[in-house]
């Protein structure tokens, strides 16, 4: 198995609504805490460390855009 990295959300504006709706009101630290625990859990429902790694790189070197 092998990271999805093309558009795969049938409804992204949906999602992202749903996500800044989800850190609304909170403290940064209470929005990367939520952060951290929705990383977890999509990891989780992942399950495979091949994907989680490509996907761990694919951040790191998003970020140094």
């Amino acid at each position: 198995m092998h990271l999805v990295t093309a558009p795969n959300l049938t409804s992204p504006d949906d999602f992202y609504e749903a996500l800044i709706h989800a850190h609304r009101d909170l403290s940064s630290n209470d929005s990367h805490s939520l952060n951290a625990r929705l990383v977890l859990l999509l990891a989780n429902h992942i399950g495979s460390q091949e994907v989680l790694r490509e996907a761990l790189q694919a951040a790191r070197e998003g970020s140094q855009a």
